[in-house]
């Protein structure tokens, strides 16, 4: 079997114009395709990692045998010169186009993926709502006020979770977003967080769990600061605290937090969370399948982090794609602790990006057992969007 095409998307949603899934349909000349995709759907990068998609797919892909993933992922690391180095594009490219080639994998032996990966550890996956700071609901809000919270914490419960994720603190009091946390807060700013923590608490009552998620706003010292909160709101872990450029300011946090810490969405490999596990600085590790080098690399990623008793939060905010690959890997590895079902993942402008919707019932999701990832793009849509065919030269 040889690659003969692939096709990359860099999605477009009219209705949510900062949303920007990037996805790879590899072809096969014996008729099997298999979709990835790359993990920069939101901020910057993304039209960046569908052409890394396009670069990779023209050196190193047409005419590669799709079943032969170590060979072809060691070839993306070395040969692209920059995969030496790291960065969420070479990266995000790297994991698309590997994820598509489990996924054929999997059709071509008719299983889904997760057997490969080891078979199903873990059948019914719990899930969280993640981000309630833009409310659960159809559409997306900004919320300020406690009250608010609360009531967004309702609706999640409505649907059937137990456990919520919130950034209680990108906000200020009049809804401006603030990127930089670094600066000691003042007390006001403090009693704002609290409460607005502290209704999510009420509305889920004492066994709900809360996920306080930072997304790496904070400094060392902020971090420090808000710890007190997080203990006492009794949140079940402190997610993305600091950033990832220094790797001892998660260490300094982790010693003088008692809740446990999370982190690892802009960790992408095995080298990059070594130090990390090493110190155990991180309790929860937060792997993307579509940034971690997909399924090649991320399965290898969890197990290591097992070795260090770290548990494993797939990090999952993107596309349908993104969703299915999370949950073959979830199911399959044995230190598994809760699945991120992001608001994002409920619209109706990311819904219809795939013939099929991933969605939890009750709080909690079941993989596909279709062969390969048992997702596929829809076509209908997609097309609508710039894309970019890679073929063999004639």
């Amino acid at each position: 079997m040889k690659v003969t095409k692939v096709e990359i998307f860099d999605i477009e949603c009219p209705e949510r114009p900062p949303w920007n899934p990037v996805f790879v349909r590899i072809y096969t000349d014996e008729g099997i395709t298999g979709v990835g995709e790359a993990g920069l759907a939101y901020d910057l990068g993304h039209s960046a990692a569908a052409h890394m998609v396009k670069e990779i797919a023209e050196a190193m892909v047409i005419g590669w045998n799709p079943f032969n993933t170590e060979h072809l992922w060691s070839r993306m690391l070395r040969e692209s010169f920059w995969g030496l180095g790291g960065g969420p594009v070479v990266y995000a490219a790297m994991s698309a186009i590997d994820t598509a080639l489990w996924d054929i994998r999997g059709k071509a032996l008719g299983v889904p993926v997760y057997q490969l990966l080891g078979g199903k550890t873990n059948d019914k996956l719990r899930c969280y709502a993640s981000q309630l700071q833009f409310d659960w609901d159809s559409e997306i809000t900004k919320l300020i006020q406690p009250e608010e919270y609360g009531r967004a914490a309702e609706k999640a419960m409505a649907d059937g979770y137990t456990a919520v994720k919130v950034d209680p603190i990108v906000y200020d009091k009049d809804g401006v977003t603030h990127f930089d946390r670094t600066k000691l807060f003042s007390r006001a700013e403090m009693k704002l967080f609290k409460a607005r923590l502290q209704a999510i608490r009420d509305a889920m009552g004492d066994e709900g769990d809360i996920i306080f998620e930072c997304h790496s706003l904070l400094g060392a010292s902020t971090a420090i600061q808000l710890g007190e909160m997080v203990e006492e709101i009794g949140c079940m872990y402190y997610e993305e605290p600091v950033n990832y450029l220094n790797a001892k300011l998660h260490d300094k946090v982790a010693k003088r937090v008692n809740v446990p810490i999370a982190g690892g969405e802009r960790l992408y490999n095995r080298w990059d969370v070594r130090p990390y596990l090493e110190d155990q600085s991180v309790d929860v590790l937060q792997p993307d399948v579509g940034l971690c080098g997909g399924f090649t690399e991320t399965k290898k990623v969890c197990d290591y982090a097992d070795i260090y008793d770290v548990r494993i939060q797939a990090h999952v905010c993107g596309g349908p794609v993104a969703t299915a690959a999370s949950l073959h890997l979830e199911t399959a590895i044995s230190n598994f602790l809760i699945h991120e079902h992001h608001t994002y993942a409920t619209k109706s402008w990311n819904r219809e990006l795939c013939i099929q919707d991933p969605q939890p019932k009750d709080g909690y999701i079941s993989v596909s057992e279709e062969p390969g990832i048992g997702i596929e793009l829809n076509d209908d849509i997609v097309y609508r969007s710039p894309h970019m065919t890679v073929t063999a030269l004639k």
